[in-house]
C-alpha cells in the first residue's frame, strides 16, 4: 500500500531537523540550558525519522540492524526528553515571575544549569536503561516508517517506561499555570523583574511562555491516547522473571505497510508518533527563528558570507546619512501646500525729476500711454456738480496729462538689475481680500446701488456707464507775475 504521507513526511523531518538547529548558538551563549536540551532532542529526533522514512519507503526490511538498535532507544529517550525539557523552560520561568531577584552569580546559574541538565538529560536516559527491564525483543520494523521500539505490555513497564511523558507534562502543567498566577499578581512590576536577567528579554520571556503552555495542552492529551491505542486489545501479560520477559530477544518483527494500515486506530498511533519530532522542531523554530535575536545573526552570516565573495558591508552612519537625505528630500517636496509665494525681489522705485509732464486739463487724455503711466485713462464729465468735490480726496479737482518727453528714469534706475527668484514651482495664491475704504465723509448709498455690492466711495451716475471705475483728477496751476 502506497504511503499517502510520501514525500511529505521526509521533507517536514528534514526541516525540522535544521531548523530547530538554528537558534542554538545564541541559546547556548546565553546559558539557556532547558532550551537548548529541547532543541537537541527535537532535531535529532527528525533526522532519525528523516532516515528511517527514506531506507524503509514501500519495504519492512531489516536492512541496518545496529542503526535501528541505536535509533529506536534514542526515540524513547526523545519521547521523555522533550517534555522534560519543556518542564525545565517552565520551571525557570516561573522562578523568574515568581521572586524578585534573578540568578547572576556564577554559581547559582551553574546550579540552575546542573539542575536543568539532570531533568531535561538525565532522566530519559535512566528511562531509556529501563526500557531494557520491558524491552521483549530486539525491535519491530514497520513498512513506510521505519524502525520502532517494543515494549512488553507488563505492569513493570507502565511505572518505568509509559508514566514519564505524562508525569512531566503535568509538571510542566503546574509550572506554567504558577507562572501564569504570577504574572497576573506582579503584572505592573513585571517588566522590571524580566530585564534583571542578563540572558531574558520580555520578548523571549513570552516565547517560552508560549511554548510551554502548547506543550502543556498537547503532551498529556497526546500521550495518554498512544498509550491508550498502542495498548487496545493487547492482553496484559504478568512479570514472571528476566528470562521469560527477554525470551528469543533477537527476533525482530517486520510488517509491510499493507498489513498495519488496514487497522486504523493503529495507523493513527504510528502516524502521531512520528510526526510529533518535526512538528515540535518547526513550532520552536516558529517562535525562536524570527526574533530580533536571530535577525541580528542572521545579518551577520550573511555579510559574513558576502564579505568572502568580495562584497562589503556598508558603514551605519553612511545608511543613515542616504536614508536621512532621502527623508528630507521628500519632505521638501510634498511640505510647500500653502499659499506662501516664492521669495521676491522688488524693484527699485523710478523717480521723476521733472514736474513739466503736469498740464492743465485743457489737454487731451486720449493721447495717454497706458503702459507708462501706469493709471487707467479717464473722461471728463462734466454733469459732476460742483457741489461733489467735497467727497474728492483733493481740495480740488485734478486731471492727469499724457507723459512728457522729458520724463525719464534717472541713470541710476536704469543701470539697476531687477530679477524674480523663484525657489520652486508653486502654484498661484489666492489673491488678497480687498479692505474697504472709508472716506472722510460717509456718502449715502443711492437708490440705484446693489444690494450684494460694498458702497461707493464716490456717487457713480447711472446715465454715465463710462465713468465708472475711473478717478477724475483735475491739475490747476496759476502763475503770478511779479514785477
Amino acid at each position: 500500500m502506497a504511503d499517502p504521507t510520501y514525500p511529505l513526511f521526509p521533507i517536514f523531518a528534514f526541516l525540522g531537523f535544521i531548523l530547530a538547529l538554528v537558534p542554538f548558538p545564541w541559546h547556548l551563549q546565553a546559558w539557556n540550558a532547558g532550551t537548548c536540551i529541547f532543541m537537541v532532542w527535537a532535531s535529532l529526533a527528525s533526522l532519525i525519522q528523516f532516515v528511517d522514512s527514506i531506507f524503509w519507503h514501500d519495504n519492512a526490511i531489516n536492512k541496518a540492524p545496529i542503526w535501528c538498535d541505536i535509533s529506536t532507544k534514542f526515540i524513547v529517550g526523545a519521547g521523555v526528553g522533550i517534555p522534560a525539557a519543556s518542564a525545565c523552560i517552565s520551571r525557570r520561568l516561573y522562578t523568574i515571575a515568581s521572586t524578585s531577584y534573578v540568578t547572576v552569580s556564577a554559581r547559582e546559574r551553574r546550579r540552575a544549569i546542573y539542575i536543568d541538565v539532570t531533568i531535561g538529560v538525565g532522566i530519559p536516559v535512566v528511562v531509556m536503561l529501563l526500557h531494557y527491564v520491558v524491552q521483549g525483543h530486539r525491535f519491530n520494523i514497520l513498512g513506510d516508517i521505519g524502525c520502532v521500539p517494543t515494549i512488553f505490555n507488563t505492569p513493570l513497564a507502565y511505572p518505568l517506561v509509559y508514566m514519564w511523558p505524562p508525569l512531566l507534562g503535568c509538571v510542566s502543567f503546574v509550572y506554567s499555570a504558577l507562572t501564569l498566577r504570577a504574572f497576573w499578581v506582579r503584572r505592573m512590576q513585571f517588566r522590571d523583574v524580566v530585564c534583571k536577567s542578563s540572558s531574558m528579554t520580555l520578548s523571549r520571556y513570552f516565547r517560552l511562555l508560549l511554548l510551554a503552555s502548547i506543550d502543556m495542552a498537547c503532551n498529556v492529551p497526546l500521550t495518554v491516547l498512544n498509550m491508550y491505542i498502542n495498548n487496545d486489545g493487547v492482553t496484559m501479560s504478568p512479570w514472571v522473571s528476566w528470562a521469560n520477559t527477554h525470551y528469543n530477544f533477537s527476533h525482530v518483527e517486520q510488517i509491510p505497510s499493507i498489513l498495519w494500515r488496514t487497522n486504523r486506530a493503529f495507523v493513527v498511533s504510528a502516524e502521531l508518533g512520528r510526526w510529533i519530532f518535526p512538528c515540535c522542531a518547526l513550532i520552536f523554530f516558529a517562535l525562536f527563528g524570527f526574533a530580533e535575536e536571530a535577525r541580528k545573526h542572521y545579518s551577520a552570516l550573511f555579510w559574513s558570507i558576502a564579505k568572502k565573495l568580495g562584497f562589503s558591508k556598508p558603514e551605519p552612519s553612511a545608511v543613515k546619512q542616504k536614508i536621512f537625505s532621502f527623508v528630507r528630500a521628500s519632505n521638501n517636496t510634498h511640505t510647500i501646500d500653502h499659499d506662501v509665494l516664492p521669495p521676491y525681489s522688488l524693484p527699485k522705485p523710478v523717480h521723476y525729476n521733472n514736474l513739466d509732464s503736469f498740464a492743465t486739463s485743457g489737454g487731451s487724455l486720449h493721447d495717454i500711454d497706458l503702459e507708462k503711466a501706469g493709471i487707467s485713462p479717464t473722461f471728463t464729465n462734466t454733469s459732476f456738480s460742483s457741489d461733489d468735490s467735497h467727497l474728492s480726496p483733493f481740495g480740488q479737482e485734478f486731471a492727469l496729462s499724457p507723459l512728457s518727453p522729458d520724463v525719464r528714469p534717472s541713470s541710476e534706475d536704469t543701470q539697476a538689475e531687477h530679477r524674480i527668484v523663484i525657489s520652486d514651482e508653486h502654484p498661484p495664491s489666492r489673491p488678497p481680500t480687498p479692505s474697504l475704504v472709508v472716506g472722510n465723509a460717509a456718502p449715502s448709498i443711492p437708490a440705484f446701488h446693489r444690494p450684494f455690492s460694498p458702497p461707493s466711495i464716490c456717487p457713480v451716475s447711472s446715465l454715465d456707464e463710462e465713468c465708472r471705475g475711473s478717478i477724475l483728477i483735475t491739475v490747476h496751476t496759476e502763475k503770478t507775475d511779479t514785477h
